[in-house]
């Protein structure tokens, strides 16, 4: 569904990300993992279109997405939950939630917005309960449910999340993955961006471990997850040790 060849992202003069290849497979979970600056949310920007400046290749079902702005995207069938959730506080859970559907009220698809919007409340009913309160008075995990929602609004094929478990307690990451594992079940296929390695694997398919711009492992999550290299780096051990089995 996906595919990625020899991406190279900057900054100004920054080499953000230095010629990373990976694909993802429709109906998939494919996490990339990785410490902060390693150039995972780097690569979301990228295929989205809010960052310009790329060589290499995305290609989605197939269709090059160079030079697509990001409602273009958004019309391909690719929508994203942002890191930090960035829901809009003043206004309500409701409000939030259409403004995901903007490109189909651009084509009044009202009755298509109805649907979605009811599909949201179903599988959020915290969100059906909270329609009319300001989004910024819901709790973390609340804003993050929102932010998904918000981005399911626009009925996308493929989803990328960005750190969708920051600064969420662990009942509530746990909540949050379950509802990733029902949407891939639902068809839609999941790129996701996660600093909780072991959360991620758990759920996803394939991954990609990154380091500096660069992928230096991948295969399936179940493989990764016995991996003495990213359990040393990533679940919880000294990252100093990463090659010592090499």
């Amino acid at each position: 569904m996906l595919r990625i060849k020899n991406l190279k992202c900057y900054y100004g003069r920054i080499m953000a990300v230095k010629g990373v290849s990976l694909s993802v497979k429709k109906g998939r979970i494919v996490t990339l993992i990785g410490a902060n600056g390693s150039g995972k949310s780097t690569i979301l920007e990228a295929i989205c279109g809010l960052l310009p400046q790329w060589e290499g290749e995305i290609t989605y079902e197939d269709i090059s997405l160079k030079g697509f702005d990001p409602p273009a995207i958004v019309k391909q069938g690719i929508s994203l939950v942002p890191e930090g959730r960035l829901v809009f506080p003043p206004l309500s859970v409701l409000d939030n939630l259409k403004l995901g559907a903007y490109t189909m009220y651009r084509k009044r698809k009202h009755a298509a917005v109805k649907q979605e919007l009811e599909n949201v409340m179903s599988l959020f009913p915290i969100l059906h309960k909270r329609a009319k309160q300001a989004a910024g008075t819901l709790s973390g995990g609340e804003q993050q449910m929102l932010a998904i929602g918000r981005a399911l609004m626009s009925n996308p094929r493929l989803l990328l999340l960005d750190e969708p478990s920051m600064g969420l307690a662990p009942l509530i990451v746990e909540k949050i993955f379950q509802i990733l594992e029902t949407l891939k079940n639902k068809g839609i296929t999941i790129l996701l961006v996660e600093q909780n390695a072991q959360a991620a694997l758990q759920i996803a398919d394939h991954g990609y471990v990154f380091e500096t711009g660069t992928v230096v492992l991948q295969g399936p999550a179940s493989d990764l997850l016995e991996d003495q290299g990213v359990k040393r780096a990533y679940l919880g051990k000294d990252y100093g040790e990463f090659y010592d089995d090499k």
